[in-house]
């Protein structure tokens, strides 16, 4: 019985998948938001998947435990990942106090993909959210490891497996990572 509890409880777990380049303020914030997360064994690892930055991205990494993948794909990061959910975040993006327990009712229910509902004060209006797509990432997916590896093929980052995803909508809040469009 107990053997089963432990292997319940890590199918329950979440990776966090964060895909970067010379973000590591972006990145120290959206750790932040975290923390809590793996405090409670909801996180089982954070994996960063850096495509060449020059700036401290790996010492931002390193500091916070993290697995740090210099150069490599999103695919690596599905493998060295621990946990069958993913959460894919974008660096500069913060979860807000109370994140943790819709995710783990959504994973425990496997349900499909999910997104986090944008703070109030970064809404997107009305508008812009029909006529223009606006980033699939931008409001994070967590999303299940085999259906990651269903949507993936070679060249593809996070945003393009969000993009399309009709995706639950779940009620706890993020912060979107500031626009870098200049």
């Amino acid at each position: 019985m107990e053997f089963l509890i432990i292997i319940l409880y890590w199918l329950l777990m979440i990776s966090v998948l964060i895909e970067t380049q010379n973000s590591d303020e972006a990145l120290a914030r959206t750790l932040s938001g975290l923390v809590g997360g793996a405090v409670e064994g909801i996180l089982s690892d954070v994996i960063i998947i850096d495509q060449g930055s020059v700036d401290q991205t790996h010492r931002v990494a390193d500091a916070a435990g993290c697995i740090f993948l210099q150069d490599q794909t999103l695919i690596d990061g599905f493998r060295r990942a621990r946990s069958e959910w993913f959460l894919f975040l974008e660096p500069g993006a913060r979860l807000l106090d109370g994140w943790m327990e819709p995710a783990a009712v959504h994973v425990e229910r496997m349900q499909g993909p999910a997104c986090f509902t944008r703070s109030h004060t970064h809404r997107r209006p009305f508008l812009s959210r029909v006529f223009s797509p606006g980033n699939p990432l931008a409001d994070g997916l967590l999303i299940s490891k085999r259906q990651s590896m269903a949507l993936f093929s070679p060249g593809k980052k996070a945003a393009d497996i969000a993009r399309g995803l009709a995706m639950k909508r779940l009620r706890a809040e993020i912060i979107p990572a500031p626009s870098t469009k200049s």
